[in-house]
């Protein structure tokens, strides 16, 4: 890192399409064996720069230089760059699931890499590419090459990207959000990895992040994004304690917290609003070959989980993924079928539409993805009077709008702001703000208890800020109580009054918010939690 010579410089890049200049003029370096992070909400320009570098948008109109040890990738042709992508500079991509080919395995898109790159034979390639498995950390790496990405896990699956894109030993790695789609812990556990990788092979990384946590276990510098210019950059000690931009104070200061006042409202409201006893929920498995006409077997998804929510507090549920997480809620939202105890206020789901409706009106879900869980098709009229006309028939038209356009302007979205707004469709709301119509979409018909499944995990950090503070004095104004399904400790530290602790669909800890996620008894708790240092 102390080299003088950048191994990559970018001068005065701009990036337009057509008439749109979605990055104005940006200047930043990479030495080599150098951990850049490159931050910035949704829409700053930090995956356009990425993929400007290796020329992979062919609509986009490109200008400045991009110098790779001292040679303008702008002016190269199309041959040079295609021998450059791989062999020189590779590229990990946020969704592995999209970017790896569903129809080969694992193991012969790695090994094809070997093939075409470094013209390796196909035993050779194929026994380097069960190397390069091993070595990003995937279990069993002679069977995962015989496997397809649907059979692995997103861990698995990003392990596998990794490892293609280390097959050619490149001098540059760009990853582009590697760890979105991951959970906590397994998070830290692919940045460990990366950091190892890139130390044993000596190659700089320029990591695309909008997570400010990663970024403090990973990163040597830091350059900040806003609206396509390149606000701060330096030593991440130097940005992180002494921000100088305004942009980056706020990025770094979108960091959840408590409210006082929420824990002090959430004391005064002792009645339970939903009681769990024993609950446990099992799926069928078929059971291979004659004996299956027989014999039936069934995964445990949950098993044995108590718990009780009171009016105006929140439980948090926290784990990895296939911990049970889900399988609880749904469990709690009359769903799916499970075993044991879980009763409102002594009402219980009949599993029958008519016998469950009164009960659906008090119980009510948000889910994680505000771009795919509200219908392209519907305005958001329809959307938000939908639960209102099926519990309360019995109120007018106007009624009805009256309602709707009240709880969207508590949500913080009015008439004023959004003229037409009941008129409009999803497609013209940014993510943040379609998370507060599907808020209102759900507290329209007054719920007692709201399931928050990952509110805001596909949210940036100042979104996510502001999602948060406007669900706590929901729950403050209205004393609902939340279930919230979530894997961010610095979200349960901001919002849950207790925490249950899922592991492989057992509970491991439970208990107040302040003492699980204070003074942790679990192992598996404390692994959870020292993904998101305090």
């Amino acid at each position: 890192m102390n080299n003088t010579t950048p191994l990559l410089q970018l001068k005065q890049l701009r990036v337009a399409f057509g008439d749109t200049e979605v990055v104005h003029g940006i200047d930043l370096s990479i030495q080599p064996g150098e951990r850049l992070a490159l931050v910035g909400e949704s829409g700053s320009g930090k995956s356009v720069t990425a993929l400007s570098v290796l020329r992979l948008m062919e609509s986009a109109r490109l200008s400045g230089q991009v110098l790779w040890q001292g040679q303008d990738l702008l002016q190269q042709p199309l041959a040079e760059m295609q021998r450059i992508r791989g062999d020189d500079i590779a590229m990990i991509f946020q969704e592995p699931m999209t970017a790896l080919n569903p129809l080969m395995t694992v193991g012969q898109q790695i090994s094809e890499v070997l093939q075409l790159k470094k013209g390796h034979i196909r035993r050779d390639a194929d026994l380097r590419a069960v190397a390069l498995l091993g070595e990003t950390g995937i279990d069993e790496p002679e069977r995962r090459f015989q496997a397809y990405p649907h059979q692995l896990s997103g861990g698995q699956r990003q392990r596998a990207m990794m490892a293609m894109a280390l097959a050619c030993e490149p001098k540059l790695l760009l990853a582009d959000e590697p760890t979105t789609a991951l959970d906590a812990s397994l998070r830290l556990q692919m940045l460990a990895l990366l950091s190892a990788l890139q130390e044993k092979t000596g190659m700089a990384v320029l990591l695309i992040t909008h997570d400010l946590a990663l970024v403090r276990h990973f990163a040597h510098r830091v350059a900040v994004m806003e609206k396509g210019h390149l606000v701060e950059q330096g030593e991440l000690r130097a940005v992180f304690s002494s921000p100088q931009h305004a942009y980056t104070q706020k990025l770094l200061d979108s960091r959840p917290r408590r409210d006082d006042l929420h824990e002090a409202d959430a004391q005064a409201k002792p009645a339970s609003v939903v009681q769990a006893r024993g609950l446990r929920v099992r799926y069928p498995m078929t059971v291979p070959g004659w004996r299956g006409w027989f014999q039936k077997n069934h995964f445990t998804a949950l098993q044995g989980a108590d718990f009780s929510i009171s009016a105006g507090t929140t439980l948090g549920v926290m784990g990895e993924s296939g911990s049970g997480k889900s399988s609880l809620a749904q469990a709690v939202l009359g769903l799916m079928p499970f075993e044991g105890e879980v009763t409102f206020a002594g009402d219980r789901w009949q599993g029958q539409p008519r016998q469950d409706k009164a009960l659906r009106q008090r119980v009510q879900v948000v889910f994680q993805d505000p771009y795919g869980s509200l219908s392209p098709r519907m305005t958001v009229g329809e959307i938000v009077s939908e639960g209102l006309k099926l519990h309360q028939p019995q109120l007018t038209a106007a009624q009805i709008e009256q309602r709707v356009l009240a709880t969207l302007a508590e949500v913080g979205l009015s008439s004023d702001d959004f003229p037409q707004l009941l008129n409009r469709y999803p497609h013209a709301f940014s993510g943040g703000q379609r998370q507060r119509i599907a808020l209102a979409r759900a507290l329209v018909v007054e719920p007692a208890l709201l399931v928050l499944d990952e509110p805001t995990s596909a949210l940036d950090v100042t979104v996510q800020k502001q999602i948060l503070t406007l669900l706590k004095s929901l729950q403050v104004r209205r004393g609902i109580a939340y279930l919230m399904i979530t894997h961010d400790v610095d979200v349960l530290r901001a919002m849950a009054h207790q925490v249950l602790v899922l592991q492989g669909g057992k509970v491991v800890e439970s208990g107040p918010a302040m003492q699980v996620l204070g003074q942790p008894q679990h192992a598996y708790t404390r692994q959870l939690i020292d993904a998101f240092p305090d």
